[in-house]
């Protein structure tokens, strides 16, 4: 009888364009389990102790996509990630104006995601914060351009990120 991570790993291999959401609501797994079973290639994982760093950097990429899934609506915000900082137990997202607003519990966070996947026939970079119950808290898609074109600058910031992790396994 195959593991669960077999099971995962056939499905993606059987449907490459399947997104991890996807994956996991077929196999009634979490979506990390998902996330965890793809490619190495397209998968790298932040260590905690870096949370801080990239939340402080974040706001210097530029627009990107932040979305938040809860009970199968997905909410998106596309601008720059708003900054932050730590006040009564979260880490408050700071905007004055229209923006991202928020406030994130932090202390939830279990796992950070870099995931590497084509979204649509097109290269899809993201940046997923996972729960303790291998849930989606929230996902940061890099930027794209007018015509579609993932922002280059960005994808040098997440790929220097992505080397990062991999050269300090």
């Amino acid at each position: 009888m195959a593991t669960t991570v077999e099971k995962i790993k056939q499905y993606l291999s059987d449907n490459p364009a399947a997104m991890p959401a996807q994956v996991a609501a077929e196999l009634t797994v979490t979506e990390l389990e998902v996330v965890l079973a793809l490619p190495a290639e397209q998968l790298a994982l932040l260590p905690l102790t870096e949370k801080d760093t990239l939340l402080t950097s974040l706001p210097e990429w530029g627009p990107m996509t932040t979305i938040i899934s809860i009970s199968g609506s997905i909410f998106e915000f596309k601008g720059p990630f708003p900054k932050g900082k730590y006040a009564h137990g979260y880490y408050n997202l700071i905007t004055k104006g229209d923006g991202l607003h928020g406030h994130l519990k932090l202390d939830d966070v279990s796992t950070i995601a870099l995931i590497s996947k084509p979204f649509r026939g097109s290269e899809s970079h993201s940046i997923n914060f996972f729960g303790q119950q291998g849930e989606v808290i929230f996902k940061v898609y890099l930027g794209r351009d007018q015509q579609r074109v993932l922002l280059s600058d960005q994808v040098a910031r997440f790929q220097a990120l992505k080397d990062n992790v991999l050269t300090e396994v």
